[in-house]
């Protein structure tokens, strides 16, 4: 199995610029909404907002069915219930970051939604030359007196997701990979191996996690979010191993590992990350065993509507288990097959984790 660490993401789409009356949601193509007015449960129209929210992707892109698509579903929110306008505009390469910051900026945006945490130096840079510009950036802390930082610790629901895994694997080999050796990404792999671990420690199991050391920090990294060939490589290589549940945390070349499972002909299922993978990648929710979820689409939803009513903060949010921020997605297809033992194990878990009976060591995690 090849390792890639210590690179930078790889180009992918093409510069996109849209305002909201030619809006696109986690599937583009298929679903175009229009700015202005919503309407309300009682038929009326929804008072617009003459305010404009912009979002600058990371190079996963807009379609990665992930954590891109899950900030601009929030922006489309905001469209819809407050008639505020929306656009985005994609990063082929980091270097586009500084360049589509600015270009927003000088759009005269409201607010400027950076999505993700390789962003972070280009956001502080913009905000530290833009004093008066309000920013918000997803998976980063609040790096500015101008800047929220909207941050989730996926390591509880990756925690989940890994006794999940453990629990459903018949081989007693799982797996999981990320796209680049970024705390984003990690954190939700040192979850997922130490659910792992304590589903061992409490069943008396040997289950085996390929492919990430939460100790060393170190494991199976694609180098990129945006190449499904490389996805779909490191996870055959996976199920080659006996692994038969596999959690990519890596974008668009997630999708190709989720390729892989659905071609292997029942050989393994997928845990998906950030969206839930049923609804948003539906060509691949046969293989979805779950996702362990963060509701970006929430987070960026009110960072928009408090600076479009003037109650803008720069205090982070963070999302945990506890205020729903992260979390398991249903199984779905999958309901029937997991045991109801192992159901009501992982309702306890989760209860554990909340209350603080139970710890968890990453040191990927957000601070609060």
């Amino acid at each position: 199995m090849r390792r890639v660490s210590k690179v930078t993401a790889a180009a992918v789409g093409v510069t996109l610029a849209l305002t909201a009356t030619a809006a696109c949601s986690s599937k583009p193509k298929d679903d175009k909404k229009s700015s202005g007015s919503s309407a309300t449960p009682g038929g009326t129209q929804a008072a617009k907002i003459d305010f404009k929210a912009c979002m600058v992707t990371d190079t996963g892109g807009i379609d990665d069915r992930s954590f891109n698509a899950s900030s601009w579903a929030g922006l489309q929110q905001a469209n819809k219930d407050l008639g505020v306008q929306v656009k985005y505009i994609t990063s082929k390469t980091e270097n586009d970051y500084v360049p589509n910051l600015n270009s927003l900026v000088n759009d005269k945006c409201g607010l400027i939604v950076a999505v993700g945490g390789l962003m972070a130096d280009a956001t502080k840079a913009a905000a530290s030359t833009n004093k008066d510009q309000k920013f918000a950036i997803v998976d980063s802390s609040s790096i500015e007196p101008n800047v929220q930082g909207l941050e989730f610790n996926t390591a509880e629901a990756g925690f989940l997701g890994g006794y999940l895994a453990a629990g459903y694997s018949k081989t007693g080999k799982v797996a999981t990979f990320g796209a680049l050796p970024i705390p984003p990404v990690t954190v939700f792999m040192d979850g997922y191996v130490q659910g792992v671990k304590y589903f061992n420690q409490t069943k008396g199991k040997n289950v085996q996690v390929i492919g990430w050391d939460d100790v060393k920090g170190d494991g199976s990294l694609a180098g990129k979010f945006d190449s499904p060939a490389d996805g779909e490589r490191i996870a055959n290589d996976f199920i080659a191993q006996g692994a038969d549940v596999i959690m990519p945390v890596a974008g668009q070349t997630g999708l190709g590992a989720a390729s892989a499972v659905q071609k292997s002909g029942g050989k393994a299922s997928v845990i998906w990350v950030d969206q839930d993978g049923y609804e948003s990648a539906q060509q691949y929710k046969s293989v979805f065993l779950s996702t362990v979820t963060k509701d970006i689409k929430s987070q960026v939803f009110n960072a928009v509507k408090a600076a479009a009513t003037n109650q803008f903060t720069t205090k982070a949010t963070i999302g945990t288990l506890a205020n729903g921020g992260v979390g398991l997605a249903p199984f779905h297809d999958f309901d029937a097959k997991v045991p109801a033992e192992l159901k009501t194990e992982l309702n306890t878990v989760k209860a554990d984790i909340v209350s603080g009976k139970i710890k968890i060591t990453s040191k990927n995690q957000p601070k609060s």
